[in-house]
């Protein structure tokens, strides 16, 4: 197979992959609770700062719908609690409750697994080989930018 159908092969699988979530990672999270790739993220957001849902959609780069249906769920399954700011109660923050604290963290270690492994495999590549690599996905986030 050629190199470009290589590549298209391998964006292709990421795609499938990581359908209706919006980050990919390796392995499988460990904490044991049912929830979305989308929450445990949101989990891990919010167990760094308070956010408000506008703020989680930004650093997601979701839709507010999206962002709201998760952190309902979230609510509903008692692992974030709204927090109304002092200022302005039109605007409600989220916090973690004792429950998701465990699961945030797991998905923080998930993050730094999985870039443990691009960081494994890139490894076994030379310096210069490290460069062209890096050169290639400049390039590629450059075209996909548009």
């Amino acid at each position: 197979m050629a190199l470009g159908q290589e590549v298209d092969h391998l964006i292709n699988q990421i795609l499938l992959k990581a359908e209706n979530q919006h980050e990919l990672l390796i392995g499988s999270c460990q904490s044991g609770v049912k929830l979305t790739n989308t929450q445990e993220h949101i989990l891990m957001l919010l167990s760094q700062e308070n956010l408000t849902n506008s703020d989680l959609a930004k650093r997601l780069n979701v839709s507010q719908a999206a962002v709201t249906k998760a952190v309902k769920s979230l609510v509903k399954q008692e692992m974030l609690e709204p927090i109304k700011d002092k200022d302005d109660a039109r605007v409600t923050y989220f916090s973690l409750t004792e429950a998701a604290k465990p699961v945030a963290k797991e998905h923080e270690h998930h993050h730094a697994m999985t870039l443990s492994v691009y960081d494994r495999l890139l490894e076994t590549f030379s310096k210069e080989e490290q460069a062209i690599v890096n050169r290639f996905l400049k390039a590629l986030t450059k075209e996909l930018e548009g």
